[in-house]
């Protein structure tokens, strides 16, 4: 038998890496001598680093930026190759702010723009920018800004790259921008989202962010300005799908740096060279924190369904809970969901238990494939 192990991890409770460990264990005292192939797998967000650069053979580099809210904090991008993989999570994510400090007036994306620059002035030529999890409306403002962008306001004065400075934009002074002639970006996405109006940046994700119902309209009166006043500048519009992502971010380096945007779990899942781990598999073991609707919609477990359909490898889930949806992962193909939560009890508790009850769950499933295996 082999197993190709392709989880995401169980955000707060359990790692990727510890998951791997779980199913190792759980298979070889099911069938003794199979094979296991252990992947850490993300969909662009958290995990994403250590998913690509440990199947690469890569490094991280560790530096300081400006996290949403202008703070010098560490962080750190992969690298492989000639090429740079560049998280907004852990520079510009939402986890990084307390709620009561999130603000999508006052958050900006210039710390990821740091780490771009900072990856391009160190030689690398292909830049992969993952647009999960940001704190941030700023339209992408703050990135270029960091970039050597200039924006201006009607007086002539430079603005920082905010969310509330999106309406006082009027001119754009590129002369000292850094060079990308001879950059590759590609930015990685798993949203269709506009750069505005109803489904775009600021009504779609503006609240998560920090934004109040008064600062929905104010902004987005903003991100139109900002988007008129770009596309003047650059000569392409801003809003396209995926154009909306991380506040407006997708949009503005689409535009500006002429980059790519590509689906997030089909390209980590190509730099993690998943199609050659399914060759000769039996079986795939993925799953989530939470399988619900949003996983058949470009989510680990829908690229993973994808790829297995294809080579003919049933997949198995197994996750945190099952949530409304759910079900829709059948016709794209899951053989079976699995919630590892086995009796009454509230989140807290399934997260401080979580080790045990994956353990237990992870045991049945091997028991079920083995006893159709026979």
């Amino acid at each position: 038998m082999k197993f190709v192990f392709a989880s995401d991890s169980f955000k707060g409770s359990l790692t990727g890496e510890k998951i791997n460990e779980i199913l190792s264990v759980y298979a070889k005292r099911a069938f003794g001598e199979c094979e296991c192939v252990p992947l850490l797998i993300a969909d662009g967000g958290e995990g994403t680093i250590e998913a690509v650069i440990g199947r690469k053979n890569g490094k991280n580099v560790y530096l300081t930026a400006k996290n949403p809210l202008g703070e010098i904090i560490s962080t750190r991008y992969g690298v492989f190759d000639d090429t740079a993989l560049v998280c907004m999570s852990e520079i510009s994510g939402l986890p990084l702010l307390a709620p009561s400090a999130r603000s999508a007036r006052k958050t900006s994306t210039f710390g990821t723009g740091e780490l771009i620059r900072h990856a391009v002035e160190s030689g690398y030529k292909k830049i992969y920018v993952t647009l999960g999890g940001s704190a941030t409306n700023d339209g992408g403002m703050g990135a270029l800004t960091a970039l050597g962008y200039r924006f201006l306001d009607e007086n002539g004065n430079v603005l920082k790259g905010t969310g509330e400075e999106l309406g006082r934009v009027r001119k754009i002074d590129g002369s000292n921008a850094l060079d990308f002639s001879k950059v590759e970006v590609r930015l990685l996405c798993d949203v269709s989202n506009p750069l505005l109006g109803e489904n775009g940046a600021t009504y779609t994700y503006g609240r998560q962010k920090g934004a109040t119902e008064a600062d929905l309209a104010f902004l987005e009166s903003g991100m139109e300005n900002f988007a008129r006043v770009a596309q003047e500048f650059c000569g392409k519009t801003l809003d396209v799908a995926g154009g909306g992502a991380a506040g407006g971010i997708g949009g503005a380096l689409y535009a500006f740096l002429n980059a790519e945007i590509r689906s997030g779990i089909e390209t980590v899942l190509d730099l993690c060279e998943f199609d050659n781990a399914l060759c000769g598999a039996d079986f795939v073991i993925t799953g989530e924190g939470r399988v619900d609707f949003q996983s058949a919609n470009g989510k680990v477990i829908d690229g993973i369904l994808r790829r297995a359909k294809k080579a003919c490898v049933p997949v198995v889930a197994i996750a945190g809970s099952l949530g409304e949806g759910a079900e829709l992962l059948f016709d794209k193909g899951l053989a079976a969901a699995f919630a590892i939560v086995n009796r009454p009890m509230g989140l807290e508790t399934a997260m401080e238990n979580a080790q045990e009850l994956y353990e237990k769950t992870a045991e049945n499933v091997f028991r079920l494939i083995k006893s159709v295996r026979k």
